[in-house]
């Protein structure tokens, strides 16, 4: 029998959230701000809630990693995303009675100890063509040479990432909470090693979360260099998707680049 399970939701304002009590909501980026009721905040113990703009929801996933010791599970989702208890549309709302409960949660459990969402596809690029097109690719690169320069047992896999045209998105997962802190402290210290390496000078707000959308190519470099087996749940999104843009949006920055576009990988 699985025991504690707490999946924190990230959010930056008052939303609907769950009620089953595995889901514990997480106000990211708190430091200076008000707080929204009945969220936890991320400035509060250990913390890293002042990289909130640099390192997006990331913050949540710290403040679990450090502060959340009696779980035997953890996880992370978004006010926006969650995993899904059945298969969803990519042109639907999601519903919140979809929403994956703790009953069929501690089903899958028992089969596995990491669950992840379904790939998403990008189908005509890599992944790093892919990155190229949305971002500035020497962050990419500075990612897979500090990648080297930690775990150089990695190599292969981040290889095998970037090559891929399909990964795990959005930093969303649960795992045994002994694979989740594994996890956490192998990608924060590469995350913060990079900090003194990647200049935002000139970067937008939506550029500045940079290590945010490095963090999401990490999961599958990690999975696979390990050899992890996972199981795959697929995600709905709680508003609706303008595919319309997003597609045109794709289509612009693979003729033209990114910087006719401010749209951005894992939106």
């Amino acid at each position: 029998m699985v025991d504690k399970i707490v999946i924190g939701v990230a959010s930056h304002k008052p939303y609907r959230m769950p009620i089953e009590e595995i889901y514990k909501p997480i106000q990211v980026g708190a430091r200076g701000k008000e707080s929204i009721r009945n969220y936890q905040r991320d400035d509060s113990d250990n913390n890293i809630s002042e990289k909130n703009p640099y390192f997006s929801e990331l913050t949540a996933l710290y403040w679990i990693w450090k502060n959340v010791h009696n779980a035997e599970y953890k996880g992370l989702v978004h006010y926006r995303r969650y995993f899904s208890s059945k298969k969803q549309s990519l042109m639907s709302k999601g519903n919140f009675d979809d929403i994956l409960d703790e009953h069929r949660l501690r089903e899958l459990l028992s089969e596995t100890n990491v669950i992840v969402p379904e790939k998403r596809h990008y189908y005509i690029e890599t992944m790093y063509s892919h990155y190229q097109h949305s971002h500035n690719i020497r962050d990419l690169e500075l990612l897979r040479d500090e990648i080297h320069q930690q775990s150089p047992e990695f190599d292969s896999a981040f290889s095998q990432m970037a090559g891929s045209r399909s990964a795990h998105m959005f930093n969303m997962m649960v795992m045994k909470s002994d694979l989740f802190d594994s996890y956490c402290q192998w990608m924060f210290d590469i995350l913060f090693a990079l900090e003194d390496k990647i200049d935002l000078t000139n970067y937008n707000r939506q550029e500045s979360r940079v290590f945010g959308y490095l963090s999401e190519l990490m999961m599958d470099v990690w999975l696979d260099g390990n050899g992890i087996k996972y199981k795959e749940v697929p995600v709905m999104f709680m508003e609706n998707q303008n595919w319309v843009k997003k597609g045109t949006n794709f289509l612009i920055r693979k003729v033209l680049g990114k910087s006719k576009t401010s749209a951005h990988m894992g939106d």
